[in-house]
């Protein structure tokens, strides 16, 4: 619901700023409106790769500006047309509107609703700001403001009630209304954005959490995580945004759906208050039920006055999260039966360990790269490479990556390097990790620094001595496997830097650690190619329809046209050995 508010929020808010211009110009055809709304809104998109920090120092004084305009509007209609109107801050008259109005009170909380719209965007804004300062900044400033804009219009419409339709800009006095109508253009801009950062954190959250397919997130600030530009987000954000726009150009309809979706919003995160309230902050049950009871029954009455308008606009919500509640669910559960399947076909190392000559396996010059997200054990990808091509590289690193949510991993800790099994094999594992604002290098400089890292862990190792403890990675039962792989992505995820790795301690005795150095070198200057599995991951034959139509067909699609492993990583084509892998969930 907040990817749709972030279609809704943009359309609704520009047309009908832009649809102001009409209480001027009567004769004005909404095409040209709908065609200026547009020029708008690929101006906002179009700008969205440049990041908030870059014209947030704008935003604040647009927002000022606005509110002090609209609160100034509202005093001059309240002191103009009907001083009286003060007495509705008075809560009887809420009950006196649903004694006279009845079931017609009810249904006007539909429109009611839109008056407090874009409160539930202002989560987005603590990427931003603070938690006091959005709270001093909405009480003395923004409610109060909104209070005095509402009362004024308000005041204006109880002299002058043929102006309903258009009864804010008709409220607007003649001398200031285009200062204000720029004003009013600008400040929707400033809303729009706002949501669509929100769009962006929520798409990220969802990535992270293996609920998205893979896209390009940039980081556009060195200081907050928050603020990220998704190019594939933005440019479908602005094709729905238009769609939404040109196909429906009714305000009502589209104001419809954008009230149904905040309040939904609205709905959902008090209820998920509760466990926060429970399980998060620790605090009583009751007090959690009473805070979701009092929210929660005001919330109702709105979304139950907005599903009666369902028919009349209310629909396009529904289905278009929908549809992103199915992608994400399909992904995530192909996504989680693949890593299932990898995790319980993985090779031991014991098997890796009694291949050599014997058995009709040849090593090759060069360096051998193998990019797994398994942290134990042997990956299913490279064992079916060695069935099918009895041969691998004289040195070879199962590379892994971890993704961490700090801005930046210093040089000496991006590497961890230990050894798998005895030194005359030449195999190591890495563990390479990047902060999300770490620039990718090339892939000239990621192997020098790789290569670098492995040559030092063995310089290390020599300057020790012959005989000493080296940290080595040697097979472990399943269960000690699984722990270990928790512990890696557990600490990964809290952006810990200490005991990544948690491997068996072995002693290796007289090894010859000038010749391991002299092959890695070798090798080196041989070339150096990178190998990733290319997995097709499709339903078993006695697997249900349902079953087979969302793996083979949706996840399958999502798959082939998601930014693809390599790319993601910079890897380069030319040095790219691609395992196909069928798997069967």
């Amino acid at each position: 619901m907040v990817i749709a508010d972030g279609i809704l929020t943009p359309s609704m808010s520009v047309l009908s700023a832009v649809y102001g211009i009409k209480t001027k110009a009567g004769g004005l055809h909404d095409s040209y409106a709908v065609l200026i709304t547009c020029l708008i809104l690929v101006g906002l998109f179009a700008l969205q790769h440049i990041g908030t920090h870059r014209v947030g120092f704008l935003f604040a004084p647009i927002i000022l500006l606005w509110l002090l305009s609209i609160s100034g509007v509202g005093i001059y209609n309240i002191i103009q047309w009907n001083p009286r109107v003060v007495s509705a801050l008075s809560p009887y008259y809420v009950y006196k509107l649903f004694k006279l109005t009845g079931k017609d009170g009810w249904t006007s909380l539909g429109g009611i609703v839109l008056c407090i719209t874009g409160a539930e965007a202002m989560f987005a804004d603590l990427g931003h700001f603070s938690q006091l300062s959005i709270r001093i900044a909405f009480t003395a400033i923004i409610y109060p403001s909104l209070i005095l804009a509402y009362m004024g219009e308000a005041a204006y419409l109880s002299k002058h009630k043929e102006d309903l339709q258009r009864s804010f800009y008709r409220a607007i006095p003649e001398v200031v209304f285009w200062p204000v109508f720029i004003i009013a253009t600008l400040a929707t801009v400033v809303a729009s954005q706002a949501v669509i950062s929100a769009t962006f954190s929520i798409i990220s959250q969802c990535w992270a959490l293996k609920c998205f397919p893979r896209v390009k997130i940039i980081h556009t600030s060195n200081q907050m995580h928050g603020q990220i530009y998704i190019p594939e987000v933005n440019w479908m954000l602005m094709v729905f945004c238009l769609l939404v726009v040109i196909g429906f150009r009714d305000t009502d309809m589209i104001a419809n759906a954008y009230g149904l979706t905040v309040v939904i919003v609205m709905f959902v995160t008090t209820c998920l208050m509760f466990l926060v309230i429970v399980m998060v902050w620790k605090r009583n049950i009751l007090a959690a039920f009473i805070f979701v009871t009092v929210f929660g029954f005001v919330e109702l009455l709105y979304l139950s006055s907005c599903l009666a308008k369902v028919a009349k606009g209310g629909w396009i919500p529904l289905i278009f999260s929908l549809i992103v509640l199915s992608v994400m669910y399909i992904w995530h559960y192909g996504t989680l039966q693949k890593q299932s399947f990898e995790s319980h076909n993985r090779t031991s190392l014991d098997m890796l360990l009694s291949l050599g000559p014997n058995v009709g396996i040849n090593r090759v010059r060069g360096i051998g790269l193998i990019y797994t997200n398994v942290l134990s054990g042997i990956p299913p990808m490279f064992s079916h490479f060695v069935t099918s091509f009895p041969a691998f590289h004289q040195v070879l690193i199962f590379v892994t990556f971890q993704f961490l949510t700090t801005p930046r991993v210093s040089a000496n800790q991006r590497f961890i390097v230990s050894r798998i099994g005895p030194a005359e094999f030449r195999l190591y594992r890495c563990i390479v990790r990047f902060g999300y604002k770490d620039a990718r290098k090339d892939s000239y400089a990621f192997e020098t620094d790789l290569i670098e890292t492995v040559r030092v862990f063995l310089q290390h190792e020599s300057d020790d001595g012959d005989a000493r403890d080296s940290v080595s990675e040697m097979p472990v039962n399943q269960h000690e496997s699984d722990c270990l792989r928790d512990d890696v992505s557990m600490r990964a995820e809290n952006g810990s830097g200490a005991g990544l790795t948690r491997c068996k301690r072995v002693r290796f005795c007289g090894v010859d650690n000038s010749k391991e150095l002299e092959d890695l070198e070798d090798a080196r200057e041989a070339g150096l190619a990178y190998m990733m599995g290319n997995t097709c991951v499709l339903a078993r034959e006695t697997s249900s329809f349902v079953k087979k139509f969302a793996i083979n067909i949706v996840y399958g699609f999502l798959r082939r046209n998601c930014r693809s492993p390599s790319t993601a990583l910079g890897v380069p084509h030319t040095s790219l050995i691609e395992v196909g892998m069928a798997y069967r969930v």
